[in-house]
């Protein structure tokens, strides 16, 4: 499967042939650097292929992580991700892979960080309406309300929704339409809003559920 590491840099918009606006989300999509390969007839069992990105200081790494990218030739990166493959993949420790790696108009997914924001009650975190605003009501505006009767069953379901951690967590975008791609600059463009703030690690990969064009 084809893949590639960047960053998000923003949203802006594109204008297509007919003067339409496009809201697009630009990403920072590497260079990457390959740092492992592996294959099904290897001790490892399956195909696929490591990819380094960002270059920092050497101190910002590990013993093994800093042994780990010189064996492989490559220079000290912070993020690594490995992307499977069906086949053999046609890459070799060493290799980089820039934002050509894909095409303009093709599907992607996109893989990000949606932004923490902490602990949230549940009308911000479920937009649940609360309770009413009148007849005495003094400080029970934004509660959940009942959760469950009190002898039977005597306690609360598990799975309910209630207040709670909000975001920061692992969030997929599918099947995201490439509309531009820049390898000059090592930039891609896709169709649409993508998780997580400025500056955040996304991984972009081919579209496991792409629709197939009718013939």
């Amino acid at each position: 499967m084809r893949g590639i590491l960047g960053k998000k840099v923003g949203m802006t918009q594109l204008f297509d042939k007919s003067g339409a606006a496009i809201p697009v989300t630009i990403i920072e999509a590497g260079p990457c650097f390959v740092t492992q390969v592996k294959t099904a007839d290897t001790k490892d069992k399956y195909n696929a292929v490591q990819l380094g990105f960002e270059e920092v200081a050497e101190r910002k790494l590990t013993k093994g992580e800093r042994g780990h990218l010189s064996k492989a030739g490559a220079p000290n990166l912070r993020h690594l991700h490995e992307f499977r493959y069906v086949a053999p993949p046609p890459f070799a420790v060493g290799d980089v892979i820039k934002a050509d790696v894909f095409q303009e108009g093709e599907m992607v997914d996109v893989i990000g960080t949606s932004k923490g924001r902490g602990f949230a009650g549940v009308v911000k975190r479920y937009g649940f309406a609360g309770g009413p605003k009148t007849h005495g009501q003094s400080d029970r505006h934004r509660t959940p309300g009942s959760r469950g009767a009190g002898t039977t069953p005597g306690h609360t379901y598990p799975g309910l929704r209630g207040p709670g951690h909000y975001g920061n967590k692992q969030i997929t975008v599918q099947n995201l339409k490439v509309a531009l791609v820049d390898p000059e600059r090592n930039l891609i463009a896709v169709r649409g809003a993508i998780p997580g703030p400025r500056g955040s690690l996304v991984v972009v990969s081919e579209a496991v559920k792409a629709k197939k064009k009718k013939a």
